[in-house]
């Protein structure tokens, strides 16, 4: 992995618990709070000048514009909600290029145990503990943040494992 261990070390304190809060706030209310979104963002913006050399740090700020153009893209044609799109350009400063195939993957593993772990649980007991979530009644619609915030939750801890 390309992204440094120290920045991963740098960022893991205070994006975890945004990705906790994402993916809980999504399988709730079925929807990623803007906050949450600025939030994520500020920690890159104010912690990346310490975790990043000045160059990368300015080329990643780049990654939320091009992230988000795609995202608004795909909103458009209906393919993911705002929130998912939102998300996805805020966690995009975090992840440094030439991780993105290994990224790919760690996404698409994450989506997997994700869809079948809260389709297991909203048939289950699980249920009965929170009972008025909304994703449990949306049918084949699926709370993504619950696989984003897992998505760069992964990335930072395994960069933070197995980084340069």
């Amino acid at each position: 992995m390309e992204i440094p261990t120290s920045a991963a070390l740098w960022f893991m304190p205070f994006v975890l618990p945004v990705c906790f809060y994402v993916a809980w706030s999504d399988m709730r209310a079925m929807r990623i709070p803007n906050t949450s979104v600025l939030f994520l963002l500020g920690v890159y913006v104010v912690v990346g000048l310490i975790a990043l050399p000045f160059p990368i740090y300015l080329w990643h700020l780049l990654h939320v514009v091009i992230v988000l153009l795609i995202g608004i893209l795909l909103n458009a044609g209906g393919l993911v909600g705002a929130g998912d799109a939102k998300f996805a350009a805020a966690a995009a400063p975090f992840v440094f290029v030439s991780d993105l195939r290994f990224l790919m993957a760690i996404f698409t593993a994450t989506l997997l145990a994700a869809w079948v772990t809260h389709r297991i649980a909203k048939h289950s007991p699980i249920r009965r503990m929170v009972p008025d979530w909304e994703s449990w009644e949306q049918g084949w619609d699926f709370p993504m943040g619950l696989a984003l915030g897992g998505t760069l939750a992964l990335y930072l801890v395994l960069g933070f494992l197995y980084g340069a």
